[in-house]
C-alpha cells in the first residue's frame, strides 16, 4: 500500500467499527486522523483506543445531519487533504413495516449526511487550492436488493450517484470522489443480525462466495487505496468489495 504521509483525512462515523479501523489504518500509513462522530467523547473512547493503534488521533463531536457542527468540525483541519464520508445506521425492517420516520433517519443519516459531508468538505478544499479526496462508504446493496433493508440499500444507491455526480462536476478542482462499497462485514447491524437471528445466518451460509463475513479491517484498506497515489486517476467509480456477494451464488 501507498504511504499516506502528509495527508489530513477526516472520517465521519469514526466512533464506529468500521470508522476505527479506518483510523487505525490511515495513522498506519503515516496520515494525520481526525475522527468525526456524534458521540460525546467518553461514549466513543472504544473506538478512539482502537484507532489509535498506531498513533494519536484526534476526535470531534457533530452529528452528520447538523450541518453547522460539521462545517466546524472540518474548519479545525488545515489543510483537509481528505474526507470520508462513513457515518450510517442501518435497520433490518421488512418493507411492509418501515414507518416514515425509519425511512426518514436512514436518508437523513445515510445520504444527507454524505451530501453534507461532501459538500462542506468540497467548498473547503476549493478555498485551499489543491485539490483533495472525497470517499463515502457505499455498500454492495446500493445495486442488488437485499430482504429487510429497503431503506437503507436505496439510501446507498442515492450515495453513489451523489458520488458521480460530485465526481463530475469537482474533477475541474483536481478533487476526486469515489465509493467503497464493502460487502456483509463482521461489524454493525450485519453483525447483530449473524448473532441473534438464525435465519439471517443461515442466509449469509450461501451468498459470500469467499466463503467468510468481511473484517472491518479489510474495508479500510480497501478505503486507504482510495486515498493513495494508486487511485490519482480514479473519480467517480465504485470499488466493489463484497467478497463476491453481488455474483448471486445459489445453493446447489
Amino acid at each position: 500500500m501507498t504511504r499516506l504521509d502528509g495527508l489530513n483525512i477526516a472520517v465521519t462515523g469514526g466512533a464506529g467499527d468500521i470508522g476505527a479501523a479506518m483510523g487505525a489504518e490511515f495513522r498506519r500509513l503515516g496520515a494525520t486522523v481526525t475522527l468525526i462522530d456524534r458521540k460525546t467523547p467518553e461514549e466513543a473512547r472504544p473506538w478512539l483506543e482502537r484507532a489509535a493503534a498506531h498513533g494519536p488521533v484526534a476526535y470531534a463531536q457533530a452529528d452528520v445531519r447538523d450541518r453547522a457542527a460539521l462545517d466546524a468540525a472540518l474548519a479545525a483541519i488545515d489543510p483537509l487533504d481528505v474526507a470520508i464520508g462513513n457515518a450510517g445506521i442501518g435497520h433490518g425492517i421488512p418493507f411492509l413495516d418501515i414507518s416514515l420516520e425509519q425511512w426518514q433517519e436512514h436518508l437523513d443519516v445515510n445520504l444527507t449526511g454524505c451530501f453534507h459531508l461532501g459538500q462542506a468538505a468540497a467548498r473547503q478544499m476549493v478555498r485551499q487550492g489543491r485539490g483533495g479526496r472525497i470517499v463515502f462508504t457505499g455498500s454492495w446493496v446500493q445495486e442488488v436488493p437485499w430482504p429487510e433493508i429497503a431503506a437503507y440499500s436505496a439510501s446507498k444507491a442515492g450515495v453513489r450517484m451523489l458520488a458521480r455526480s460530485m465526481a463530475r462536476e469537482l474533477a475541474a478542482h483536481k478533487i476526486l470522489v469515489n465509493v467503497v462499497a464493502p460487502g456483509i462485514v463482521r461489524a454493525g447491524l450485519a453483525k447483530h443480525q449473524m448473532e441473534t437471528e438464525p435465519q439471517y445466518a443461515r442466509r449469509i451460509e450461501h451468498v459470500i462466495p469467499l466463503g467468510e463475513p468481511q473484517t472491518v479491517e479489510q474495508v479500510a484498506r480497501s478505503a486507504a487505496f482510495l486515498c493513495s497515489d494508486g487511485a490519482e486517476y480514479m473519480t467517480g467509480a465504485v470499488l466493489l468489495v463484497d467478497g463476491g456477494c453481488s455474483l448471486f451464488q445459489f445453493e446447489e
